[in-house]
């Protein structure tokens, strides 16, 4: 062995030693610029999100899609992301790339988003360019600019997961939870700005008449800040490769007790690495058989063995997917239909009528307003989101949930029973509650059962993850996101259609997120 080698790996006993084994082997403490760099991603995440809501449907209107593939082009994504999500997380856990095991698959879905944005955007235009058949225009753009929302929903819903499984993989427990409100205020503020800059009328200004319309200039915009934020995220904090432990803590030098559990360290839970002489006891402290590295990893990735994984997952964790996926269900009841609602049933206008008609006029000024509502939710939830820090002393985990919960269901049945233009804007506050708990508490919880579950290893008597990592169990909970899409999308036109009115939207999302208080209050299960 080299001088190099060898040097690393008495570092990594030093460290060891110095900590005792069954003591706290942490990662450093990361500074504040570092967690605000990797909360970038989020920000332009969402700004892209915001970006999509105000522009998707006349982009889709502009080419001319008939209403009956509506339902394909929403559902088709979130179908896509909870079949194929976990299996990405579980690979994920066991990438062995050089630069990490998160960044290549996050980098991945970053040009995904891209180019995504770039066809539906920008889809009449290019086959504009291409195509000269004018019957064949039609087709082709519908296709390109379908094909584009697709890719983009789905890279931006996917992508979610391996960014929080890499804050979990280079941070401490306390880091954690620093990183994840972090996360929660530039999601907020990435939506707010992208919402501001929708509002703006860019085909009357000089960059609108520049760049053609002003669909090129949200993504000239979009892209800018996308490109941006993914570059800083990517460059916020060094991910330690997988194949770090086997090159730094060789059997022939480790103790027995180490030897034996560094070779099943492709099992659930193993998410930190070795990093300039850190290692994580998650990782060092795994107990089982020997086996190979490549036969465990091509086993975890089986699809048979994925699924004998998901089954195993302990009760509480499925709990706390059932009350994400309550939660999200209520949130997008409420959030898909809102500028809708805003314009029927506030401003009592009618999207059906002619364009020039006062009824149509009144409906489109609804949807405007509707859009400043979207604006103030996305800035309350970045302002609550700094807030959450101070309150969790107080009230706890379990308190945040539950209020998050309760706040939105009130505030949504509220609107539902007095539509009024200044109480539905002041309603929208709650709406960021919602979001930032949304956000915030759930992936909390996942790192305090993973923190609890590390401290139960080091002293023996952990469970056995079977082959689970974090990466696996932030995708399955994020899937939850996806599932809630495909019961909106699929369930909630239907409801429109027989109610007649957009109404019973707002007040089955007050009544999906009451429900949800009683089940974060009665079946998550939380700890000190």
């Amino acid at each position: 062995m080299g001088d190099k080698s060898g040097q690393s790996a008495l570092r990594t006993y030093k460290s060891l030693d110095e900590e005792g084994l069954l003591g706290s082997a942490e990662l450093p403490k990361r500074p504040t610029g570092s967690l605000v760099m990797h909360s970038m991603a989020m920000f332009g995440r969402e700004f892209c999100y915001a970006v999509e809501a105000a522009y998707v449907t006349p982009v889709l209107l502009s080419v001319g899609l008939p209403k009956s593939l509506y339902s394909m082009v929403w559902l088709l994504s979130p179908i896509l992301g909870f079949l194929l999500q976990p299996v990405v997380g579980s690979a994920s856990d066991h990438c062995r790339a050089r630069w990490g095991r998160r960044r290549p698959y996050i980098l991945t879905l970053g040009v995904m988003m891209l180019l995504g944005m770039a066809m539906y955007l920008n889809g009449d235009a290019i086959i504009s360019a291409l195509i000269a058949d004018s019957r064949r225009k039609p087709i082709w753009a519908i296709s390109i600019t379908m094909i584009g929302v697709v890719l983009f929903d789905f890279a931006a819903d996917f992508i979610d997961g391996p960014i929080k499984a890499y804050l979990f993989d280079v941070c401490t427990h306390r880091d954690k939870e620093r990183g994840l409100h972090y996360h929660a205020l530039f999601t907020g503020l990435g939506g707010a700005l992208g919402y501001l800059l929708g509002a703006i009328d860019w085909a009357h200004l000089e960059l609108g008449r520049l760049l053609g319309t002003e669909f090129q200039v949200m993504f000239f915009f979009s892209s800018l800040v996308l490109t941006l934020c993914f570059i800083i995220h990517l460059c916020s904090i060094p991910e330690a490769p997988l194949t770090d432990v086997a090159k730094d803590i060789p059997p022939q030098q480790a103790p027995q007790d180490l030897a034996s559990s560094s070779d099943k360290m492709y099992e659930y839970g193993s998410i930190e690495k070795v990093k300039n002489g850190y290692v994580n006891q998650e990782l060092v402290l795994q107990g089982g058989k020997t086996k190979n590295p490549a036969e465990q990893t091509q086993r975890t990735m089986t699809l048979r063995s994925l699924l004998r994984a998901l089954r195993s997952m302990p009760a509480h964790y499925r709990c706390l997917c059932i009350s994400h996926l309550i939660g999200w269900t209520a949130f997008l009841s409420n959030m898909l239909f809102f500028t809708d609602f805003m314009g029927q049933i506030v401003y009592h206008g009618d999207p059906y009528g002619t364009h020039n008609s006062t009824e149509f006029l009144i409906y489109q000024r609804g949807v405007e307003v509707g859009c400043w509502g979207l604006c103030i939710n996305s800035m309350f939830s970045s302002l609550y989101s700094y807030f959450q820090k101070a309150l969790v002393p107080c009230i706890g985990l379990k308190g945040l949930y539950f209020m998050g919960y309760l706040l939105f269901g009130l505030g949504t049945g509220f609107i539902g029973l007095f539509p009024n233009v200044y109480s539905t804007l002041v309603m929208c506050t709650l709406f960021g509650v919602m979001s930032s708990t949304l956000y915030t508490v759930p992936f909390n919880l996942i790192a305090v059962y993973h923190h609890e579950e590390q401290k139960q290893r080091a002293l023996g008597g952990g469970p056995d993850g079977s082959g689970r990592g974090q990466g696996l169990d932030c995708a399955a909970l994020t899937c939850m996101v996806q599932l809630a899409q495909i019961l909106v999308g699929g369930g909630l036109g239907l409801l429109v259609n027989t109610a007649g009115s957009v109404v019973v939207v707002v007040i089955t999302a007050s009544a999906v997120a009451l429900i949800g208080c009683c089940f974060v209050a009665l079946f998550v299960r939380y700890m000190d």
